[in-house]
């Protein structure tokens, strides 16, 4: 499949989903096009300009309507609830974990007062940015997500565990434990035991190799919470975008790279 085709396809499956929300009547895209454009930019895995250098240089005849750089931007940051309707159901059993974003070199630690990032650890090394929390099905699939800085705790995010109370049994590592107590639904999982944990690492290796997501040059809270928000959407729709079929096995192959930009 060319990139035209593909582009052309992907905004149809988008419109499948968006087709009740209302263009505005002042607006110059319709929400179909602008959730495009977001995971357009989410698999590109480059920087706003390069991606709207990219965009304008080679399809622009399909966005005739495209606005300057700076107001697209704007645009995905204020309509990321819009990647909302693209988030999975949830199944009986649910895995969760976190993944760390590098947003800025560690040496480059507070020279600047507008830093969004903060010191952790992730991978066993130092990163300054932020961390992502997935929650995923059981076909690996997202269900939900959240997103702090880097020095947060794994045990921050057990908000995303409850919320699926009682739908869905979630297994974590032992990060997800706190002092005060866990939600009824969360299975700590010590190392080595119950390797359907390692449904997430696939997934995590996805977002890292064709998503580019690891490292990323965001310098305000919100533009990086909608590049996290039109990722998730657009993992969900490409990684079932020949339907989830099982081996016979049982096991459900996940692949998002024939869709590498």
């Amino acid at each position: 499949m060319i990139t035209v085709e593909f582009i052309t396809a992907l905004f149809y499956e988008v419109d499948e989903q968006l087709r009740t929300i209302p263009k505005h009547p002042d607006a110059h895209l319709w929400p179909s096009e602008v959730v495009t454009l977001g995971l357009l930019h989410a698999l590109k895995g480059v920087g706003n300009r390069p991606f709207y250098r990219w965009l304008t240089r080679d399809y622009r005849p399909l966005f005739p309507r495209l606005p300057e750089r700076t107001r697209l931007f704007r645009l995905l940051k204020t309509h990321q609830d819009w990647t909302q309707a693209f988030l999975a159901a949830p199944t009986v059993l649910g895995v969760i974990d976190t993944y760390g974003i590098e947003l800025i070199h560690p040496v480059r630690e507070g020279r600047s007062p507008q830093q969004i990032g903060r010191k952790g650890v992730s991978n066993h090394r130092w990163i300054v940015g932020g961390k992502l929390c997935l929650l995923l099905n059981q076909w690996g699939l997202i269900v939900g997500w959240a997103c702090a800085t880097a020095n947060a705790a794994d045990n921050t995010f057990q908000w995303l565990i409850q919320q699926v109370d009682g739908r869905m049994i979630v297994l974590s590592d032992t990060g997800f434990h706190a002092a005060e107590g866990d939600p009824s639904n969360l299975k700590l999982c010590p190392r080595g035991e119950w390797q359907d944990r390692m449904l997430v690492e696939t997934v995590l290796s996805m977002l890292t190799l064709v998503c580019h997501v690891k490292k990323v040059r965001h310098r305000g809270w919100a533009y990086f919470q909608a590049r996290l928000a039109f990722t998730m959407a657009a993992f969900n729709v490409l990684v079932q975008w020949h339907g989830l079929r099982p081996y016979a096995s049982g096991f459900v192959p996940l692949s998002i790279a024939e869709f590498s930009l």
